[in-house]
């Protein structure tokens, strides 16, 4: 609630069953029933990334537009990336985050390129002057109910490129620009632990998500950069209408009964990334509505 009475987490955002809806893939925000919640009306700052630099994909939509609204009611300026076919999704989180006076600029990345990857991290360090903050968020998912024999090569090599090179690729070259006291936040999933079978080649790179962040955070240490990642459930954005065959259930199977709204995943990447965590590196938050993980 508006006033911060205790509410039922259960209760507090939409239950399934929904409506069965499909949308090609990337997917689009509008089209969604119920819509997503970013924290547009509910979301507020309180300085806790005053003048801070962060570069963030998969800004354009979901948990992405969630954490770059967080970041500039917290005081960051923000870049952020979208695929071409997302630019009107990319605009409204651009305009989110520059109606909370924050500079905001959208750049068009594949990061499954590293060349698109090198010029994101230069175009970003032009913008703000430098960068603080990475967030590796962007993630590519097809479900493929029939099994392993229906996951292509093509399918397979696009899962690697996008969960996992481009965020190798984005950290090896962000980490020069970055601080000390600065901090890189990578997104996992509750899939790294107890996956899917129709989601296999994405569980497989949530797994590895988990190892890098763990390993790249004590390769840091010594240089005063904090490492950690964030570990959703079931999240209600447009990756589900544009690559699940069946919305209707989505998130019952959390004991919560409902999938989270993006707006409930941005406080964890507000945390990781602002001093109240700095003795925080090498973790992984997990925010999956009641399903235990280690």
């Amino acid at each position: 609630m508006a006033d911060g009475t205790p509410q039922h987490p259960g209760e507090k955002h939409a239950r399934p069953d929904f409506p069965q809806q499909e949308q090609r893939h990337p997917g689009w925000t509008g089209p969604m029933d119920p819509p997503p919640d970013h924290g547009e009306d509910s979301y507020k700052g309180s300085e806790r990334l005053a003048g801070r630099k962060a570069l963030l994909t998969g800004g354009d939509s979901g948990i992405g537009r969630a954490v770059a609204l967080a970041f500039a009611r917290e005081g960051s300026d923000v870049v952020f990336t979208y695929l071409p076919e997302e630019s009107e999704e990319a605009a409204e989180t651009a305009r989110l985050v520059e109606a909370a006076g924050r500079k905001g600029v959208a750049v068009p990345c594949d990061i499954r390129e590293e060349e698109q990857c090198e010029r994101l991290v230069e175009r970003a360090v032009t913008e703000l002057g430098g960068i603080d903050i990475l967030v590796n968020n962007a993630a590519y998912q097809m479900s493929q109910p029939g099994g392993i024999e229906d996951i292509s090569t093509e399918q397979f090599d696009r899962v690697m490129r996008t969960n996992l090179y481009g965020m190798f690729w984005l950290c090896k070259a962000t980490l020069p620009h970055i601080p000390p006291g600065g901090c890189i936040i990578n997104t996992t999933s509750v899939q790294a632990y107890k996956p899917s079978p129709h989601l296999l080649d994405y569980a497989t790179t949530k797994g590895a998500i988990v190892t890098f962040t763990q390993g790249l955070a004590q390769m840091l240490a010594e240089d005063g950069i904090r490492v950690n990642a964030v570990a959703p459930g079931p999240v209600w954005t447009p990756l589900i209408p544009a690559t699940m065959p069946d919305t209707t259930e989505f998130g019952k199977q959390s004991p919560l009964g409902r999938p989270a709204q993006p707006a409930e995943l941005a406080p964890a990447y507000v945390f990781l990334a602002s001093e109240a965590a700095s003795y925080v590196t090498g973790e992984i938050m997990n925010v999956t509505g009641g399903t235990p993980l280690p």
